[in-house]
């Protein structure tokens, strides 16, 4: 596992990263000089590539890159959380080795990176072009977010197929979940309708958290679960419907990513 380095690392220990793939793996260089080592900042280069993910026939990678340009450089709070994002993936997931890894392959952190943009249109009254967004993301990374859903830094969303995140959802920082979750409604109701997620919360794989409620900070909610009711702070819970069944040893699940249920009763 990579030692994490200081924010301000990142890009020069992403580059390093690159290089070394391009000599260890010739048939990579090219790609890698793309989507990196041309590019003179982490911005730049993940403006790029996720341009070239989320173009279309009637959407060229060139406006796509524009549009990431405009939000990036109208919102300094995104690029705070894509560097946030790294090292959380960086420090929670043990199968990651390096920042170049989930800046080039985890399409957890595109999805995450493209709703940023998306997001950003969506309160700057652009929404036709932030619902387009949110379609494109949907199809090319099969995780679905309304661009008017609030997510936090530091957030993880290990594997990420088939997340669906509603338009009220709120999801605060330092977060971790798997895939298959759904933060969602309970039907034809409208307004506020969708989950509030504290800080440090962990989801397991396949949960279903669904309605107006409150998980507490430093919760954990078992995988498959199906949770309808507000979850208190610092508690474990697990089930269909779901139902405490015990405290989680550490403050923030989510930071340690431990799927059992074992803790204090």
């Amino acid at each position: 596992m990579t030692q994490p380095v200081t924010d301000d690392r990142i890009w020069p220990t992403i580059r390093l990263e690159a290089a070394r793939d391009a000599d260890a793996e010739p048939c990579l260089g090219g790609f890698l000089h793309e989507t990196i080592l041309r590019h003179n900042s982490l911005m730049s280069a993940l403006g790029s590539l996720l341009a070239h993910k989320l173009a279309a026939a009637n959407m060229s990678a060139l406006t796509l890159l524009d549009l990431a340009h405009q939000a990036f450089a109208g919102d300094p709070w995104i690029e705070e959380s894509v560097i946030a994002d790294l090292q959380a993936i960086l420090s929670r997931d043990p199968a990651t080795r390096g920042y170049s890894q989930p800046l080039l392959y985890f399409k957890g952190f595109h999805a995450v990176q493209s709703f940023r943009m998306a997001h950003h249109f969506w309160v700057s009254d652009r929404q036709a072009l932030a619902l387009f967004l949110q379609s494109r993301i949907s199809e090319v990374f099969a995780v679905d977010i309304h661009p008017g859903a609030r997510i936090g830094r530091g957030v993880m969303f290990d594997h990420a197929t088939s997340v669906v995140i509603g338009e009220t959802a709120v999801i605060d920082d330092d977060f971790s979940m798997l895939h298959e979750v759904t933060l969602g409604g309970t039907g034809k109701v409208g307004g506020d309708r969708h989950p509030k997620i504290g800080r440090g919360v962990m989801i397991g794989a396949g949960a279903k958290v669904l309605g107006n409620i409150r998980v507490g900070e430093g919760a954990k909610i078992g995988a498959g679960s199906v949770v309808l009711d507000d979850v208190p702070p610092h508690s474990t819970v697990a089930g269909v419907p779901a139902r405490p069944v015990s405290f989680p040893k550490e403050p923030f699940p989510a930071l340690e990513m431990d799927q059992s249920f074992e803790g204090t009763r």
